[in-house]
């Protein structure tokens, strides 16, 4: 009888590039882009370029480099609640905006889940197409939809269901702001929510309407507990990234559309105070720390 052959093992060094890639990937394009935002936070305003002070001249000043270091950033954003309404502002909206994905995408998902195997690939495909355009053009075309004198207004007159004189009063609003995320998003919340209830098991529901189980509740005790893992997966997707968005919130919305992102913005390229941009950066960072955990945390057990 042949001898079984041994199973190949990954050599030593080999081993350990695969290991240390990862990490290293880590340090060079996280953990060091994070703790230069850490120190400029720490640092002050000042008129020049660089716009802040200290700057680490050699390792013979490097006692005073750390001594001109401070706290008045951080100390400040807990003076002027312009900040504090600006985060609050940004977790509502995204709270909002993952909800409303959630009630939009699942159905979505669902009736792809239980679609023919054969259209499965073309309605992935008709989810993920909108990305084969620019994400920048695609709100931009939101603006010709809804603006006063967009298409939007246009066609409710073609329509008959407004007066002439009037015009949809939606743009430059919260509720723009609401639609450019859901359609911007949804594919981030179908995608996740498609790959869990696809691996469902169908058998569960026959054997659930073989005991008598109405559809409603056969929903509510099989499908949705199995594919919480995907509602989870899209919920933190989708939430993290519209915390701190910037683009649609300016595009679309109005003045009185405060979030994180435009007020992150405004402290860079408009006041030009970078240390206290970067205090912003590093408190948006840490916020959003814990959906980050709870997302990996998810991943690991699914």
């Amino acid at each position: 009888m042949a001898e079984p052959v041994a199973a190949s093992t990954t050599s030593g060094p080999a081993r350990w590039l695969v290991v240390i890639i990862p990490y290293l990937w880590m340090v060079l394009f996280f953990v060091a882009p994070f703790l230069i935002i850490v120190k400029i936070s720490l640092s002050d305003t000042a008129i020049a370029m660089p716009p802040y002070v200290p700057l680490l001249d050699g390792l013979s000043a490097i006692g005073d480099f750390f001594r001109q270091l401070d706290f008045e950033n951080y100390t400040f954003l807990t003076e002027d609640p312009l900040y504090f309404n600006a985060y609050v502002s940004s977790l509502r909206i995204a709270a909002i905006s993952t909800l409303l994905l959630l009630l939009i995408g699942y159905p979505m998902a669902l009736a792809m889940a239980r679609a023919s195997v054969t259209i499965r690939p073309t309605l992935v495909m008709l989810v993920i197409l909108p990305f084969w355009t620019s994400f920048l053009i695609r709100v931009y075309a939101w603006i010709g939809i809804l603006k006063p004198e967009g298409l939007l207004t246009a066609l409710l007159h073609s329509l008959g269901l407004m007066d002439e004189g009037n015009q949809v009063q939606i743009f430059r609003t919260e509720i723009a702001v609401f639609i450019g995320i859901v359609y911007s998003y949804l594919p981030f919340m179908v995608l996740p929510l498609y790959s869990a209830l696809e691996k469902m098991d169908g058998t569960l529901l026959e054997a659930a309407s073989d005991l008598g189980c109405p559809p409603w509740k056969a929903f509510w005790k099989i499908t949705f507990p199995l594919s919480i893992p995907g509602v989870i997966a899209g919920a933190m997707i989708c939430f993290i990234p519209i915390t701190g968005e910037f683009v649609i919130p300016d595009l679309l919305g109005g003045a009185q559309t405060l979030m994180i992102g435009k007020t992150l913005w405004t402290e860079f390229f408009g006041n030009r105070d970078w240390p206290l941009a970067s205090a912003v950066a590093v408190l948006l960072l840490l916020l959003l720390v814990v959906p980050i955990a709870i997302f990996q945390n998810q991943q690991q057990k699914a």
